[in-house]
């Protein structure tokens, strides 16, 4: 059975979420969260810079997978914001300033392909979604895999 220690950070490569920091609040936190608790949290550039807010975290509800953060940029109180899909293995949770930092450069941030509020894209369009992946250096959730096996009845034989 594999086994996901959430004291271990994730090694390269994995699909879930590093943690840094020694920030405990109150709560569940920071292993286990409501995704409510996260929005408008703000996140941090890789070079330091503030770049937006968390406005939705988006779920693969069949696979039972985070598919996206939404980071809301721009604008003034939510009138012309731009609007990022950002795969959730780019941001990490830094539970000591209360933010995610994206691992990429301000400037790539500002220059990547961005909706609107009423224009959301289709993440079921596998062109669109693979290229959002890819335009953060990330494979894409849905082909990522944490070591189960399935039995002949589709039933993962770990539970």
């Amino acid at each position: 059975m594999t086994t996901l220690d959430p004291q271990e950070p994730a090694a390269v490569g994995k699909q879930y979420a590093n943690i840094v920091g020694m920030g405990v609040g109150d709560g569940p936190g920071p292993d286990v969260m409501a995704a409510s608790t996260l929005d408008g949290n703000t996140v941090m550039s890789s070079d330091g810079e503030h770049v937006g807010k968390i406005s939705a975290i988006m779920l693969d509800v069949r696979g039972g997978r985070i598919a996206y953060a939404v980071l809301s940029s721009g604008g003034f109180l939510g009138v012309g914001d731009t609007l990022h899909a950002i795969p959730w293995s780019a941001l990490t949770p830094d539970t000591d300033d209360r933010c995610f930092v994206l691992d990429v450069p301000a400037e790539r941030i500002k220059n990547a392909p961005g909706f609107d509020k009423d224009n959301w894209p289709s993440m079921a369009d596998m062109q669109w979604s693979t290229s959002v992946y890819e335009y953060y250096n990330r494979s894409p959730y849905w082909s990522a895999t944490r070591g189960t096996e399935k039995d002949e009845g589709g039933w993962d034989s770990n539970l």
